[in-house]
This record gives C-alpha cells, sequence and structure tokens, in this order.
C-alpha cells in the first residue's frame, strides 16, 4: 500500500512545569543580585564622589578668588583714571617752598572707595556664572 499524503510530523516543545517554590527562589535570588549591585553601584559612586569633591571646591575657590583679583584691579584701575593726585590731596608749603603738611580730602577719597566696590559688584554681577574647566591631571596629584 501506498501512501497517498504524507508530512512532517510537527514536534512541539516539552513544557516543564516548575513548581511555585522554584520559581519563588529564583525571582529571589534574582532581586538579591540586583539589590546587591545597586548598593555596590551607590557606593562606588560615593566614595569616588567623595574623593573628587574636595578637588573640586578647591578649584573652584581657587579660580574665583583670581576672577575677583582680576575684577578687582580692573575696576580700581578704571575709577582712578578719572581723578588726579591734587584732587585727593592737599600740599600745604611754607614761604620757602618746603612741605609742612599733606592733607587728605577725606570726601573725594570716600567717594573714590565707594565708586570703586560699586564697579567691582557691578562687573561681578554682568559675569554671571563662568564654566571652571577641570583637567584630569588634576586629580593625579601626589
Amino acid at each position: 500500500m501506498h501512501k497517498i499524503y504524507s508530512r512532517p510530523r510537527i514536534r512541539m516543545p516539552k513544557i516543564i512545569l516548575q513548581s511555585r517554590k522554584r520559581m519563588q527562589s529564583e525571582k529571589a535570588k534574582k532581586m538579591t543580585t540586583i539589590v546587591v549591585i545597586l548598593i555596590i553601584a551607590f557606593s562606588t559612586v560615593k566614595l569616588i564622589l567623595d574623593a573628587v569633591l574636595p578637588i573640586f571646591d578647591t578649584l573652584c575657590e581657587n579660580r574665583a578668588k583670581s576672577i575677583a583679583t582680576i575684577v578687582s584691579n580692573e575696576q580700581a584701575t578704571n575709577v582712578m583714571k578719572q581723578h588726579t593726585y591734587d584732587e585727593l590731596f592737599t600740599i600745604q608749603k611754607d614761604k620757602d617752598g618746603n612741605i609742612t603738611m599733606i592733607q587728605s580730602n577725606v570726601i573725594p577719597i570716600n567717594e573714590i572707595i565707594s565708586d570703586v566696590a560699586n564697579k567691582i559688584q557691578e562687573e561681578i554681577d554682568n559675569r554671571g556664572r563662568e564654566n571652571i574647566q577641570i583637567a584630569l591631571r588634576k586629580f593625579y596629584r601626589v
């Protein structure tokens, strides 16, 4: 007898049913592994930040002092260009031309001091935030 029609047989994979306890223990293992990895990751980040932040603070503080010094010098020079020595001090001489007294004029000096402080504050406010670049070699200090 001849077969009229034949086809390959479809084989279904065997489905293995796991017990609930086994599934729960596998989930617990996965969760424990995830929690341990997260704890290690956060601990590593914390340790790195604790080591790096003091370096950032020092570098930023030094840069801020540098900027403040530059601004102070620029503004003091700009304000003092507008004034003369004769305006700030009065020189008294005797009849022979010898200097007997140098008297400071307090009002213009106080105006200069106030003007310099205001100009410095304005310039710092105008600058706003500046980006501070930190080279990686700064972290390799011995």
